[in-house]
């Protein structure tokens, strides 16, 4: 680390006020903070610093997300093999969703912090650590066979009318990465629905299964519960879905990480899934006669199927977007969990009701705060 850092400090002075690439300094600055924290002071106002600034929480994110990444990567595998009926080993599996998945990564990352260093340098302000994390969300809350074009589309949309049009990072009202998705969810509903979710690749000397299925586990979900797969897989994520979001464990592998670190919030998370577990356990006690029905599953399974776990972890607790206050925090969650179960029951063209649940609250959480505030200040009026 010392041979770069003395290379850093040799050609800063280039990049710096009077410097032959003086224009150039916010993409300069992105890098050297990013590899060592700033040895900057504060001149006003608190004096108070840590070494856990705003890029190394968005790292540490980025290595809550490693699990599903990993995780996803052997899945893409593991289901275009099974589609084929082809025996593979792990490695195989795990090779074969590596390289599908890692162009999706490479472009979501190439372009959006493009548009950011881009960005910085015409408005010379310093680039935005956001995009750390948004980069790696939104490839994997993908189907693998989304082509690379759209991932640069949602990319350029999420970073532009996402973020930087309100201000950059910490301004934006709504997670940029979900807005991407629900972008190219909207503007190409065909690459993000239907039978997209695995990898048909051509393999010599063999077909496709006639058995072979490739709708997620939402399809049966809305026509017949009672072909759903197993609790357990759904838990391990033996299924098909977006490319990081099938398996729950991996997600709360993240969450221990997010947690212990101090990241991201154990309350926003707890909230989310007993909202949607409560609402679960309120379906089954309204649910008609036909055992068949979406509203008789196990109010437990609400929180294993589809992107459930995923957005409860790393997309509810945005500390950007999500409300503030501790009890605000409680009233979010229990209301992004409960809306996502009411979406999939009783509207099937939105089967997936975590990302519109989660950007509707994005919306309201400054008010759910308000409120939570005002609250507070009657109750204290009273005592006064």
């Amino acid at each position: 680390m010392k041979i770069l850092h003395d290379f850093l400090e040799s050609v800063k002075p280039n990049f710096e006020k009077g410097g032959k690439l003086e224009k150039w300094h916010p993409a300069f600055e992105a890098f050297e903070t990013l590899a060592f924290v700033p040895a900057t002071t504060t001149k006003n106002g608190v004096h108070i610093k840590d070494a856990m600034d705003m890029k190394r929480t968005m790292i540490t994110v980025v290595l809550a997300l490693v699990p599903c990444l990993l995780f996803g990567m052997w899945n893409v595998g593991h289901q275009h093999y099974l589609a084929f009926g082809m025996e593979a080993d792990l490695l195989d599996k795990f090779m074969f969703g590596f390289w599908k998945v890692l162009p999706l990564v490479a472009v979501s990352y190439a372009v959006g912090l493009g548009v950011e260093f881009i960005f910085s340098v015409v408005a010379g302000h310093p680039v935005s650590e956001g995009y750390l994390v948004t980069g790696l969300l939104i490839p994997l809350t993908l189907p693998v066979t989304v082509p690379l074009w759209m991932v640069a589309l949602g990319a350029v949309f999420c970073t532009l009318l996402g973020k930087e049009i309100f201000g950059g990072t910490g301004f934006n009202f709504m997670n940029p990465a979900l807005l991407a998705r629900a972008f190219m969810f909207f503007a190409f509903p065909a690459f993000m629905s239907g039978e997209v979710w695995t990898d048909l690749s051509p393999e010599e000397g063999h077909t496709v299964l006639d058995a072979y299925s490739g709708a997620t586990n939402l399809v049966p979900f809305d026509t017949d519960i009672s072909l759903m797969q197993s609790a357990s897989d759904m838990f391990i994520g033996f299924e098909q879905g977006s490319i990081g979001e099938t398996s729950v464990i991996a997600c709360l592998i993240g969450a221990a990480i997010l947690v212990i670190t101090g990241v991201g919030s154990l309350r926003v998370m707890l909230s989310v899934f007993g909202g949607g577990f409560l609402m679960g356990l309120l379906m089954n006690a309204l649910a008609p006669e036909a055992a068949n029905h979406a509203m008789h599953m196990p109010a437990l399974n609400h929180l294993l199927i589809g992107g459930f776990a995923f957005g409860a972890v790393f997309m509810a607790t945005d500390p950007v977007t999500a409300a503030h206050t501790a009890k605000g925090k409680v009233i979010y969650g229990l209301l992004i969990g409960a809306f996502t179960v009411l979406l999939r029951v009783f509207n099937p063209a939105y089967p997936e009701g975590m990302m519109l649940s989660i950007l509707l609250f994005n919306v309201f959480a400054p008010l759910i705060d308000h409120m939570v505030v005002e609250s507070h200040i009657k109750k204290r009026l009273k005592h006064a």
